[in-house]
């Protein structure tokens, strides 16, 4: 007998115990590592798939991910460099993985210029969103 067949999503990869935050350190939430429990996951950090270092520099928006996308707002760090490029590449990359493996779920880290959805959606779940992905934050 085969084993049931658990559903695909993807997970911020900080949430999972590895060390890819900005500074450094992961962020491992044992809520989101119960729920993984239940789903084939892939973990994702979209700052490094956009080609950023860790640890980095912290950033923030200066409006929403959607705007970020739209071209209306960008991703600067704490220092004034414009990393926008960078965090809309990442964002990029991980809708492509979702979508080549017909994910329709996202768990990502919460308060994240990328991931967060409060107080307003970051890059990645604004992207995510955009595409009918459900994005869930912890």
């Amino acid at each position: 007998m085969s084993a049931p067949k658990l559903e695909r999503c993807i997970v911020s990869t900080c949430l999972t115990g590895l060390c890819t935050r900005y500074d450094g350190r992961s962020k491992p939430d044992r809520r989101c590592l119960e729920l993984l429990k239940q789903f084939c996951w892939l973990p994702v950090c979209p700052e490094q798939l956009g080609g950023l270092p860790t640890p980095r520099v912290p950033a923030d928006l200066t409006g929403s991910g959607a705007e970020v996308l739209a071209g209306r707002a960008a991703v600067v760090t704490k220092e004034g460099a414009d990393v926008t490029r960078q965090f809309i590449a990442g964002a990029e990359a991980v809708l492509q993985i979702a979508q080549a493996q017909n994910i329709r779920l996202a768990l990502l880290k919460a308060r994240s210029p990328s991931c967060g959805l409060t107080p307003q959606p970051g890059v990645t779940a604004a992207l995510l969103l955009a595409h009918g992905i459900e994005v869930m934050e912890f």
